[in-house]
């Protein structure tokens, strides 16, 4: 910071309320404890500069709050950091835009999150991939068709992201609370779908009844979610088979 920034500042905060000094000393108690952070080194998402302002968002985050960092949260913080680091990143006009979340430097992205107590270590979960609405819902090939609809889904952005969260019990031996990860989803994996299994639970009681498509080969399932909100799951997706592009924990 320059002299003349600091200088600034300095004013600034010589008309802040006692209250309000209070806030910002927890704020830069937050930012000075210690984060763990480790990002892939082969990453074209996550540079050094990403790792480390990314971190101070999550930790500023949790001087707030105990819950973890929701979609809409993730979406403008990591619109905020790549546009800080001087990459162009821009949220749709239209939140409610049934495609991409993000475009980052004229690709567009699919953003999504899981902090639940019912996240695992090794697979992962996406409780609402995306609204399925109205149409045709009783068999099979109607289910076919919903998975058809999945696939043009997914010509609408290049890559799919989760930010995953996991609350650990601080002990006085690891005084780790909060561990996030960020996890790419490759689309070529969940294209697989084309070629899966349909399955209707015609015993369900649901209506419309839910239903599975399996790829198989035990990788990944879609999950016709037929309750009110008819949407499409993601449940049991390998790690594995993902890419961890960063992680940190603090």
């Amino acid at each position: 910071m320059s002299k003349n920034n600091l200088e600034k500042t300095i004013a600034r905060l010589s008309r802040l309320t006692a209250s309000q000094l209070g806030l910002l000393n927890g704020i830069l108690d937050t930012f000075e404890r210690p984060i763990a952070s480790h990002r892939l080194s082969t990453s074209d998402v996550v540079n050094k500069e990403f790792l480390i302002a990314f971190g101070d968002v999550l930790k500023l985050h949790h001087s707030m709050s105990q819950d973890y960092l929701d979609k809409h949260r993730f979406e403008a913080a990591i619109e905020r950091v790549y546009n800080a680091i001087g990459r162009i990143a821009s949220l749709p006009d239209n939140r409610c835009n049934p495609g991409h979340d993000l475009t980052v430097d004229g690709e567009a992205w699919s953003l999504k999150t899981q902090g639940d107590k019912g996240i695992k270590r090794d697979t992962l979960y996406i409780s609402k991939f995306m609204e399925l609405g109205i149409g045709a819902w009783g068999n099979e090939k109607d289910l076919a068709g919903l998975r058809d609809q999945f696939l043009r889904h997914m010509r609408a952005y290049k890559r799919i992201f989760q930010l995953r969260y996991f609350r650990l019990k601080s002990t006085n031996l690891s005084p780790i609370e909060h561990y996030y990860e960020l996890v790419e989803i490759p689309k070529k994996l969940l294209a697989e779908a084309k070629r899966g299994d349909i399955t209707m639970m015609h015993n369900s009681s649901q209506i419309p009844k839910p239903g599975y498509c399996t790829d198989g080969q035990s990788r990944f399932k879609l999950y016709f979610d037929g309750g009110t909100e008819r949407k499409l799951q993601i449940k049991a997706l390998r790690k594995d088979l993902c890419v961890v592009h960063a992680s940190w924990e603090f």
